[in-house]
C-alpha cells in the first residue's frame, strides 16, 4: 500500500483512499435515506427513516384538580387534606411549580396556613404532588389540626435521589443515569426531593428527604439518579414519611 493510503493528522496528502471510501459510503447513505422517504411520500404524513410521534394538539385537554388544605412550608412546600374514604388520616400531596422550578409561595403564607390550589395531580406509588402554575395564597379559614410527627427510628436505606415532579410521571423515564441532568436541574429549581427506596420502608417506596434539622437540603446534585445509600431519622407525618439525613455521610453504590 502506497504511502498516501494512510492517514497521518500532520500530512495532508495522506489517507486519500481513505477519504474517498468515506465520501462513496457517505453518499449511498444519503441515497438510502432519500429513497425510504420517497417510499414514505405515499402517506399522507411523510415520516423518513428517524420517525418521531407527533406532539398532542395544542389544545389537548389537561385535567386539573383543586385541593384545600393546610399547607406545611417544611422541608418542601406539602399540602394536608382532610381524611377521606381513600385516605383515612391526613393525606400528603407535595407541590411544584411550572417547569423546573418548585411553587410560588405568596410572602404572606405562613406555615401551617389554609390554602386553595389549583393544578395538574400527578401520581406513582405513594406519592401524590400537584403542579401549581399561579402564587399559593393563604385563606382565612381556619386551619385543620397539623399531622403529629411519629418518629419510626433510624435507618439506613438503599436507594435513588429523584426530584419528585419527574418520578411521579412529568418525565419518563423519571430516574436513572438518564435523568441526571434533568433530575439535577429540578432539584436546583426546588423541586422536591424523593428518595425511592431499593425495598420498602413502612410500606412506602418514597421517601421525601430532609436535612437532619427537618429542612430542605442545601445540595443534591452530586448524588441525583446514583444507587446511593443514606442512615437518618425516618418520620411520620399524617400519610408521608420524611427522611432526614445527613448528606456527608451518604455512601455511592
Amino acid at each position: 500500500m502506497s504511502p498516501p493510503d494512510f492517514f497521518i493528522g500532520w500530512d495532508r496528502n495522506s489517507g486519500r483512499a481513505q477519504f474517498r471510501f468515506l465520501a462513496l459510503v457517505a453518499a449511498g447513505f444519503l441515497a438510502l435515506l432519500a429513497g425510504i422517504g420517497l417510499l414514505d411520500g405515499q402517506d399522507a404524513a411523510p415520516r423518513g427513516l428517524f420517525h418521531l410521534a407527533p406532539p398532542p394538539p395544542p389544545d389537548a385537554p389537561i385535567d386539573a384538580v383543586t385541593l384545600r388544605g393546610r399547607v406545611a412550608l417544611h422541608p418542601y412546600p406539602t399540602l394536608f387534606v382532610q381524611p377521606d374514604a381513600t385516605h383515612p388520616s391526613l393525606h400528603s400531596v407535595l407541590l411544584s411549580g411550572d417547569g423546573k422550578r418548585g411553587p410560588s409561595i405568596d410572602p404572606a403564607l405562613a406555615d401551617g396556613a389554609m390554602v386553595s390550589v389549583t393544578g395538574l395531580k400527578l401520581r406513582r406509588g405513594t406519592i401524590d404532588m400537584l403542579v401549581v402554575g399561579e402564587e399559593v395564597h393563604p385563606l382565612p379559614d381556619p386551619p385543620i389540626a397539623a399531622p403529629a410527627p411519629v418518629s419510626l427510628g433510624r435507618w439506613r436505606v438503599a436507594g435513588e435521589i429523584c426530584d419528585g415532579k419527574c418520578q411521579t410521571g412529568a418525565m419518563q423515564p423519571g430516574q436513572g443515569l438518564s435523568h441526571r441532568a434533568c433530575a439535577s436541574l429540578c432539584l436546583i429549581g426546588g423541586v422536591p426531593p424523593v428518595f425511592v427506596t431499593a425495598s420498602p420502608v413502612a410500606g412506602a417506596s418514597f421517601l421525601l428527604l430532609a436535612g437532619p434539622d427537618g429542612r430542605a437540603l442545601a445540595d443534591l446534585r452530586r448524588l441525583a439518579a446514583l444507587p446511593v445509600v443514606l442512615e437518618g431519622e425516618i418520620e411520620r407525618r399524617g400519610d408521608l414519611l420524611v427522611f432526614k439525613v445527613d448528606l456527608t455521610q451518604a455512601r455511592v453504590l
